[in-house]
């Protein structure tokens, strides 16, 4: 008989500081496992009483202060197997660990690459170009089913924005960043789940800016943040969902998490 597996992510833009909202989403959603990004936490300070308390008794944390950092949580036992420095500068962006039915879940964290979308005059946007270019790499040997979520930070899809022509030349959307990240998906015939249970060019967004005053109103959002896996486990998946509501619980993140099932 199979069993369900419950896989979250969600870029949570300091785990310390909307602590409240994820324990209030792990109490209602109950995933397995939540993979975070932008933790902002080095490991020692990582606030791991409350996530025992509610079961989350596994923890891998691969964390820096202040900035990046990300961390998996999770109810099942798992072991870590890498931490990679795609950035290629110690930054704290990348934590993989193995479930005991086999499965890898590999959690990244790429960087957002400045604001200018040239390398040339912005080393920050080089670095991601970078970063996806290591990605793929690894992405080309590897051999096994695998989970790869976080916040990719690249909106592939004319529909994955709320405006294709105004976000041309914006880092997130460039046709550079688009590139990268659409070679990086084919290195391994990665499956996009977001996009099969909400096929283009239907609404799926994951991200909208502080900067807007009201964020449902004004609808401006991007779909930053993604679950990918390959053939053999997108074959497993239930149900895949994007929860907008946690954009407006307080104190929110600007992302919101994601979760998919599988049938395992």
């Amino acid at each position: 008989m199979s069993s369900s597996l419950k896989i979250a992510s969600w870029n949570i833009n300091s785990v310390r500081a909307r602590l409240d909202i994820v324990e209030r989403f792990l109490a209602e959603e109950t995933p397995d496992l939540l993979c975070l990004q932008e933790t902002k936490v080095c490991d020692s300070d990582f606030p791991d009483a409350m996530f025992r308390r509610l079961g989350y008794r596994h923890l891998i944390i691969c964390g820096q202060r202040m900035h990046h950092g990300v961390a998996i949580v999770s109810r099942l036992p798992v072991r870590e197997e890498a931490r990679f420095d795609w950035q290629g500068n110690g930054e704290a962006r990348h934590i993989g660990v193995r479930l005991e039915c086999g499965i890898r879940v590999e959690n990244v964290y790429v960087p957002a690459g400045g604001d200018v979308p040239d390398r040339s005059q912005n080393p920050k946007f080089g670095q991601k170009l970078d970063f996806l270019e290591r990605m793929m790499r690894w992405s080309e040997a590897c051999g096994c089913p695998t989970i790869l979520v976080g916040d990719l930070n690249v909106a592939p899809l004319e529909c994955d924005v709320w405006s294709h022509k105004q976000l041309l030349n914006v880092v997130s959307h460039t046709p550079v960043e688009v590139d990268a990240l659409t070679r990086l998906q084919q290195s391994n015939g990665w499956v996009d789940l977001g996009r099969s249970f909400v096929p283009a060019p239907e609404r799926l967004f994951t991200w909208w800016s502080y900067r807007s005053p009201d964020w449902t109103k004004n609808d401006r959002g991007r779909r930053l943040d993604h679950m990918w896996a390959t053939a053999d486990v997108a074959a497993l998946v239930t149900r895949h969902s994007v929860h907008e509501p946690c954009r407006n619980w307080t104190r929110p993140s600007d992302h919101v998490p994601l979760m998919t099932e599988f049938a395992i």
